[in-house]
This record gives C-alpha cells, structure tokens and sequence, in this order.
C-alpha cells in the first residue's frame, strides 16, 4: 500500500470518529506511531473509549489541524 493509501485510510478513521461525535482525550506519541484516543457518551456507564494508530506524518498533522479547528 503507498503511503498517500495509508494516509487516507488514517484520515477516513479520523473523520469518521469526529462525525460520530467523538472527542479526543488524549495523543500519545512514541516510536511505533501516534496513538489517538476517542471518547464518546456522556455517562459514565455510556463511555466509549477508541484507540487508533498513526503512522504517517501527514495524519499526524491532520489530527493537529483538526483539533486547532474543531476546538
């Protein structure tokens, strides 16, 4: 898979958590990729939480764009 492929795909994940009303809780970065966590629901017993992985460095920079944005 290229990696314009691979970004996509990153990018379609990312959208898709947003549009389903996902929050970010927390980025975390290290050697094997940028971890994004999602919440959603307002209860406590409702949580959702949803962890995806970045590899590519243009996700990463969308995820930082969308957060600037979306705020």
């Amino acid at each position: 898979m290229s990696e314009y492929e691979t970004f996509m795909e990153e990018k379609n994940k990312i959208d898709s958590y947003f549009d389903k009303g996902y929050q970010v809780i927390s980025i975390f970065e290290n050697l094997s990729g940028t971890f994004v966590d999602f919440v959603t629901g307002e209860e406590a017993i409702e949580r959702e939480v949803v962890q995806i992985q970045l590899l590519t460095a243009e996700a990463r920079k969308y995820i930082a764009t969308k957060l600037l944005f979306v705020s």
